[in-house]
């Protein structure tokens, strides 16, 4: 593990950000001084750039202009920044994504979540973000470079939770509200009962049966996730829902999914 360099592609980083932002130096630079560095080192995570759409978000695709997710954590869990309304989109604060359905914010800037990797101040939830246990540890060497990155020196912050944005709020309303609109979806519903064959058989509540549909206009596509893209017999029967383009999860409970109008 201690010969694995850090995973980066900054390629992936700028194209996160929201149309007409940039990159902020600060990340870039320090994606530089990580670079061939051991993984591990000063946290388990890559520096590659996602959108909204494939992170652990409940239909997140409307919230791409919404988010800068820059970073990867080992089990699915993304970093990035947060333009919530109001807040400075220069310098917005940290947020994480949790695979679990957990948010928190975790710092209150870029520059405050490299401060916090240099103290490794992070709970169980966000342990990822410490350097590994097999690998030797880099904090140091990060907190030197960010003091001169910076010219000033970079202790964690201890800013007043009280007076920092209600990120969870955010999500948790966010969540609730696109579950309610798609539970109630006339397009969900009658994919879902066209569909309803493909639920699992067994009686685990862990159970799942994985499909994509994709419609946009007049063109379709429809596939079952298991031992590979497999078709749909119900293909010809899906071509009148075209309205809409959706990636569903199918599990016991027919309604749940995710879609974008």
């Amino acid at each position: 593990m201690s010969d694995t360099p850090y995973s980066i592609d900054l390629d992936s980083i700028r194209g996160a950000f929201p149309p007409g932002m940039e990159a902020p130096p600060l990340l870039l630079d320090f994606a530089g001084w990580l670079k061939g560095r051991p993984w591990g080192s000063v946290g388990c995570f890559s520096l590659q750039g996602q959108f909204s759409d494939q992170a652990p978000i409940v239909d997140g695709s409307p919230l791409r202009d919404r988010f800068s997710l820059f970073m990867r954590l080992p089990d699915g869990s993304a970093v990035g920044g947060w333009y919530g309304a109001g807040l400075d989109r220069d310098n917005p604060p940290i947020v994480g994504l949790g695979s679990e359905g957990d948010y928190e914010l975790l710092a209150p800037s870029l520059d405050g979540l490299l401060a916090k990797l240099t103290s490794q101040q992070f709970d169980n939830a966000w342990s990822d973000l410490k350097p590994h246990d097999e690998v030797e540890c880099q904090t140091v060497e990060l907190a030197q470079w960010l003091t001169g990155r910076l010219g000033r020196d970079m202790a964690a912050s201890d800013d007043d939770p009280s007076e920092l944005p209600d990120f969870r709020g955010f999500m948790e309303r966010w969540s609730r509200g696109r579950e309610d609109y798609w539970a109630n979806h006339r397009l969900m519903a009658e994919l879902g009962w066209r569909l309803a064959a493909h639920l699992p058989k067994g009686k685990n509540a862990w159970d799942k049966t994985h499909f994509e549909v994709a419609i946009v206009g007049k063109q379709y596509e429809a596939r079952v996730l298991s031992r590979g893209p497999q078709p749909f017999e119900e293909a010809a029967s899906i071509d009148p829902c075209c309205a809409i383009c959706v990636r569903r999860c199918a599990a016991h409970s027919p309604s749940s999914g995710c879609g974008t109008p």
